[in-house]
């Protein structure tokens, strides 16, 4: 079936040029294929468009009716393809990010204004949710996830690293005791993150891969690090979390870090997510790019 948009190219040029050949011409295509165009046209209108003889096309009514038709469709299409490549271009629109709700409050939600700057057309929805959700079924067009990823067709930038702290309160360790192996968790107030692989099964993982599993118990579980944070500062119990939850606390005092006799688990990174399309819209790419630049000046160890 031939291209219904050629074939009004191909009518409302012919009408313009005067002839099938110079509109097939002009549009980059043979005569007869011009001609072809024309044909499945009128027969898919059911009527005559044009007289046609070897010097010149005149129009029918009908033919004069369909052309503005045609002039102005033709148009809004230009017009809308036009807008559309400009956006691929140029970083406008709405750029909607999904973002871990820590994580996003605590690093990325203060990094949007300078990135407002930098992009004024760019107007940014910001998703904040720990919750894993489909990035492409759900309409967002990137991305932010902390840890090891699941196989996926979505690409992915590397950002960077945050290590796993285990930490309590000055006053729970004075009152509980400083646990020093990790077999010695077993007896502690453990807080735990319902959502991690790693603790939310009644076991904490440590060593690089989480090969050892620590059985713990306590009296808090929750599925945000804000949370948990909140309970450990107030001498709750123990805490397993990333650097990023407990590293202002670990500065003010108001958390200790714990020294245990085996590595905590590999947090596995902090990534971007996007769709895999061959041209993603500059609004994208630029997004990108800022946060590959911010997290560069602002390594975390």
């Amino acid at each position: 079936m031939l291209d219904r948009f050629t074939g009004m190219r191909v009518f409302a040029q012919a009408a313009t040029l005067g002839s099938l050949s110079a509109a097939g011409r002009d549009l980059g295509i043979s005569p007869a294929m011009a001609t072809k165009h024309m044909d499945a046209l009128e027969q898919r209108l059911g009527v005559q468009l044009c007289h046609r003889t070897t010097r010149r096309l005149t129009l029918t009514n009908a033919g004069l009716e369909y052309l503005a038709t045609c002039q102005r469709i033709l148009l809004d299409l230009e017009e809308s393809e036009s807008q559309l490549a400009a956006q691929g271009n140029q970083a406008v629109g709405l750029l909607r990010m999904n973002v871990p709700l820590s994580f996003g409050t605590h690093y990325i939600a203060p990094l949007l204004p300078a990135f407002s700057r930098r992009y004024p057309h760019v107007h940014i929805e910001l998703g904040l949710s720990d919750a894993q959700q489909d990035l492409i079924a759900e309409g967002w067009d990137l991305a932010i996830r902390i840890g090891h990823l699941a196989d996926s067709d979505l690409k992915v930038r590397h950002l960077g690293d945050y290590p796993m702290r285990v930490c309590a309160a000055p006053d729970y360790l004075e009152r509980c005791g400083t646990p020093r192996k990790v077999s010695e968790l077993s007896s502690h107030q453990c807080l735990s993150y319902s959502l991690s692989s790693q603790q939310g099964d009644g076991t904490w993982s440590f060593g690089r891969n989480g090969e050892v599993k620590v059985p713990i118990q306590g009296p808090l579980k929750a599925n945000n690090g804000d949370a948990l944070l909140a309970a450990a500062v107030g001498g709750q119990g123990v805490i397993y979390q990333p650097d990023f939850i407990v590293a202002d606390a670990l500065r003010d005092g108001t958390l200790v870090e714990l020294v245990l006799d085996i590595p905590v688990v590999r947090l596995g990174g902090l990534h971007v997510l996007f769709p895999p399309d061959r041209r993603l819209p500059a609004k994208v790419r630029v997004m990108i790019d800022f946060l590959v630049e911010a997290f560069k000046v602002s390594p975390r160890s």
